[in-house]
């Protein structure tokens, strides 16, 4: 049996698929991943042995691109559907066989794609979610999908997610069963339950983005998909971690923060109104040092791993991965919020009492100096490191059993 994973997204989505095909090639099983070709995502899965087979246009190229140009056309959207979608079946359709196993996540209509695919060429197929606010529950509403905001009034879960499958029918069905009519298949109803199956698996940690059951619910949890990282930190970093007390580390990952285009200078800001350095992550934000002071250093691509535990705080985006990887390291979390399931991981974040939520998702230096503050209490600072202890880091080999079982 071969496995192929499937996702389009940006890091967050890519790297737990890296940790799943990790863990099945220790057993033997053959596995590729189709994602986008990222050089970075192509690299980073190279380190393990891991083949890549791209997928759809480059992300942080597409990323760019949005900022910096003028919004797509609405009238556009169920073309650039139909084309993911068709992708995916494409890439999934010519890297699995009969009763091989096609694993998605990431963007609804390359999940759609892979989908399809696994029906057409007679493989199984998984959907996993990397957040639980992607799964129909009474405990949380669904995001809100740009131009489609809850309807006035209604705050019962309940009938939000009944909205929200009017709402990715609107958005999805047309072109979604287009292609599948086009390929042979037949066409479905009520697309959003057709495509995250009706026993979908959920790769988060049971501590920080618990399942809560309820009645009916048939969600398989199996913790997060941890990706070991091996690499050194350069040598400059690790000096610069050595010459003084442990820094604060600021990133926002693959966000492009265009609401906030000060973020790095009134980060540096905030932390040096506390006494304390700052590492900052460049990421998708290009974020770039405002002085030449000594109690700054800027990275690119970096060993979080290694990284995190030598760190007095982390301030982040709440992408599932980097909350994850800060919880790990038993350090204290400001989690700036900026989209779709980012909020969740704040909440939680704070819930927990491992860290702070930064309220809005445009930070400043006062907003980012009190949440800071808070965040280095010595009550939050023992609260994550005695948390870190409790968070499992089987989730893979729990997924991998899955897939053989």
């Amino acid at each position: 049996m071969r496995v192929v994973l499937s996702t389009y997204g940006s890091r967050g989505d890519v790297q737990p698929l890296a940790g799943l095909a990790v863990k099945l090639r220790e057993l033997g099983v053959p596995v590729r991943v189709c994602a986008p070709p990222d050089e970075e995502f192509a690299r980073r899965l190279a380190v393990d042995g891991v083949e890549l087979v791209p997928v759809g246009p480059d992300v942080r190229a597409a990323v760019r691109a949005a900022v910096n140009g003028a919004p797509p056309a609405p009238g556009d959207f169920p073309r650039r559907v139909a084309t993911m979608v068709g992708q995916f079946h494409e890439a999934v359709a010519a890297t699995a066989g009969p009763g091989d196993t096609v694993v998605a996540t990431g963007l609804f209509p390359a999940v759609a794609g892979a989908r399809s695919a696994a029906e057409t060429v007679g493989a199984r197929f998984r959907y996993v979610a990397l957040q639980p606010t992607m799964l129909p529950s009474p405990h949380h509403p669904p995001f809100e999908y740009p131009g489609h905001p809850h309807p006035p009034g209604v705050t019962d879960n309940r009938e939000l997610w009944q909205e929200n499958i009017r709402t990715m029918d609107a958005l999805f069905r047309e072109p979604v069963n287009a292609h599948r009519a086009s390929v042979g298949l037949p066409t479905v109803d009520r697309v959003r339950d057709h495509i995250l199956t009706d026993r979908p698996w959920l790769a988060t940690d049971q501590l920080l983005g618990p399942w809560p059951e309820f009645a009916g619910s048939t969600v398989v949890q199996t913790g997060a998909w941890l990706l070991p990282d091996h690499r050194p930190l350069p040598a400059a970093l690790s000096a610069f971690l050595d010459a003084g007390e442990a820094p604060v580390y600021v990133g926002f990952g693959s966000m492009p923060m265009r609401g906030a285009p000060d973020a790095a200078r009134d980060a540096v800001t905030a932390a040096r109104a506390l006494g304390q350095r700052t590492v900052l992550a460049r990421g998708w934000a290009e974020l770039a040092l405002a002085d030449g002071g000594g109690d700054c250093f800027a990275v690119g691509e970096v060993n979080q791993q290694a990284l995190f535990p030598r760190v007095a705080a982390v301030v982040h985006h709440g992408g599932a991965g980097t909350t994850t990887a800060a919880a790990l390291a038993g350090v204290p979390q400001v989690v700036v919020p900026q989209m779709v399931d980012q909020p969740y991981w704040a909440g939680r974040v704070a819930e927990l009492g491992i860290g702070a939520a930064h309220d809005g998702a445009v930070p400043t230096v006062d907003s980012l100096t009190t949440a800071l503050r808070a965040a280095r209490a010595p009550e939050v600072a023992a609260r994550a490191t005695a948390l870190a202890r409790e968070i499992r880091t089987d989730g893979a080999e729990v997924a991998a059993g899955l897939l053989l079982g």
